[in-house]
């Protein structure tokens, strides 16, 4: 594990498996939702165990799936970035009404030789990392009714990070959650690229 950071997985007590097997790839605590109580929930209890750690915090769905190096290019990042949220997974699908932008944005990071895009929000809570100085007033900021990664991101309020090749895919199972949109998600939910 890279120096200076920490793991904490969120996951649902239908995803037990899957949950065990990242906390233990990563040496990361590990937030069991055992009451339905729903990702918005325990995502706060991620910050919350985040803005007790005395180093920079990664936070990771149970349906992450860690790239190659994981740790060693998580590390890069975040000491690029010291000061922003990074997203470490840009995905398809999800939410919608951003794709469109986010092949735009590709294509012309591509064209500068860029290696990461910066978009106002944050638009997936697959896996991401908050500045660590910001953790307090996110948490005094924090809507509830929000699904997860927009409360995050919400919270955060300020430009997030997202390298052009995620860190992270998405394992795309059945969801969990009860979105407050009712909207199913039936779209393909992976990452654009693979680091």
């Amino acid at each position: 594990m890279a120096e200076g950071i920490k793991y904490v997985v969120v996951g649902h007590h239908s995803r037990l498996g899957n949950a065990h097997w990242l906390s233990a790839i990563l040496g990361a605590h590990l937030l069991i939702d055992d009451g339905d109580h729903g990702a918005n929930w325990n995502h706060r209890r991620a910050l919350e165990w985040a803005a007790e750690q005395s180093c920079r915090v990664v936070v990771l769905e149970d349906d992450a799936l860690p790239v190659h190096g994981f740790a060693d290019k998580v590390a890069d990042w975040l000491a690029r970035f010291p000061d922003d949220m990074l997203s470490f997974y840009l995905g398809t699908g999800r939410p919608p009404q951003y794709q469109k932008e986010i092949a735009g944005m590709l294509v012309n990071a591509d064209r500068v030789c860029g290696d990461h895009i910066v978009m106002s929000k944050l638009i997936h809570g697959v896996c991401y990392s908050p500045p660590p100085d910001r953790l307090a007033s996110m948490l005094g900021a924090w809507n509830k009714t929000l699904a997860a990664d927009y409360a995050v991101g919400e919270a955060f309020g300020g430009r997030v990070i997202y390298p052009c090749y995620s860190l992270v895919d998405h394992a795309d199972m059945p969801t969990v959650e009860r979105h407050p949109d009712n909207e199913p998600r039936t779209e393909r939910r992976r990452a654009w690229r693979l680091a």
